[in-house]
């Protein structure tokens, strides 16, 4: 008779147990479901399902910048204006939505 399934043992911080759960639980899968489905993506892709990478900072909001930085950023802008370093804004959002579907690739 064939085993049909095994068991996993891992040490998980409890926070990080807890939200990866309800994230689970809110789409309704189990956690178990939710590792069989990373172990098979694992073999799928014969690595990581994913590009282990820190993540760009956000951009900082207006509300988080001296009024120093604000100007500088303003005319830093006004400079590549002028040198004529823009893009049209249709051109930009083509680009961007590119990048956006090349990353889930």
């Amino acid at each position: 008779m064939a085993i049909k399934s095994s068991n996993v043992a891992v040490r998980v911080e409890p926070d990080i147990k807890e939200k990866a759960e309800a994230i689970l639980s809110s789409l309704g899968i189990s956690a178990s479901a939710g590792i069989n489905m990373f172990y098979r993506q694992i073999i799928l892709w014969n690595g990581l399902p994913f590009r282990p990478a820190i993540p760009a900072p956000a951009p900082r909001k207006l509300q988080e910048m001296t009024a120093d930085e604000l100007q500088e950023k303003l005319a830093r802008g006004l400079e590549q204006a002028k040198a004529g370093q823009g893009m049209p804004a249709e051109d930009f959002f083509d680009a961007l939505r590119q990048e956006i579907v090349q990353s889930y690739v």
